[in-house]
């Protein structure tokens, strides 16, 4: 089950798992959207839902269970980001980021626990940032939440490992996905709120990376699928950079 997988990221992970043969759940609020992401990974069952209600991941795990069995690899990945000061953030940003960013993850995760132990084995990779090791000063409440990601991940890989389950996070740095290059989308903010332009924007992004560009979505995806399969069975509580070189630490 990959949450957020309608696009970007998610979308790519999709659709190298169910190459790889597993039988993937898709998800996402915008059933029209659903729906290309299930054709589009061939092998996926499509369920739409808001990730940020309480409840929801829970009643996703259910649906995906009912229809194939209980959920052996959770990939949380659903999230959003955007440009703002610390100081304009209100408590509501806070509360509404950390509800999905946060609280879906640790809503999925505990949906899917029992039927992980009565299996006997698990894998759940959670999607956090670079931001979550070394803060942006331009989206505060989003590093936060993308820090906690990281402290959660390692909280669950030492809880359940005794039950088989493995638990890893993975921490892109700056991507092309539509949160970076849609209209309005993070470029777009910061070039409106830099005075430059959005070629100028991404243009020092991608040099602001030791490997001089962003990230390709299959490159992130390519990371995710490593984790989630047997070839990292002696893989848990890691935090992988998948980040071109962005945080420089030894981490």
């Amino acid at each position: 089950m990959v949450t957020g997988s309608t696009g970007g990221i998610g979308l790519e992970t999709a659709r190298l798992l169910a190459a790889e043969g597993a039988r993937v759940v898709v998800s996402g609020r915008d059933g029209e959207r659903v729906e290309r992401a299930r054709a589009a990974t061939e092998s996926a069952f499509g369920v739409v839902c808001d990730l940020a209600e309480p409840g929801a991941p829970e009643a996703l795990v259910a649906e995906a269970a009912r229809e194939l069995g209980p959920v052996e690899v959770l990939v949380n990945n659903v999230g959003i980001a955007y440009q703002a000061s610390f100081e304009e953030l209100s408590d509501r940003s806070w509360e509404e980021m950390w509800q999905l960013n946060v609280m879906s993850y640790v809503r999925a995760i505990r949906a899917v626990l029992p039927g992980m132990r009565e299996l006997g084995r698990g894998v759940i990779v959670n999607v956090s940032s670079t931001a979550g090791k070394r803060p942006s000063t331009g989206m505060p409440n989003y590093s936060v939440t993308k820090a906690a990601v990281l402290s959660l991940s390692r909280l669950v890989a030492d809880l359940y490992a005794g039950d088989g389950i493995r638990c890893n996070a993975v921490a892109p740095g700056p991507t092309a996905t539509g949160a970076w290059l849609a209209p309005d989308g993070l470029a777009d903010q910061q070039a409106a709120r830099s005075g430059r332009t959005r070629e100028q924007v991404l243009a020092a992004v991608g040099s602001g990376r030791p490997l001089g560009r962003l990230a390709e979505p299959e490159e992130i995806a390519s990371v995710v699928a490593f984790l989630c399969s047997e070839r990292a069975a002696y893989v848990t509580g890691a935090a992988w950079s998948a980040d071109g070189g962005t945080v420089p630490i030894i981490v």
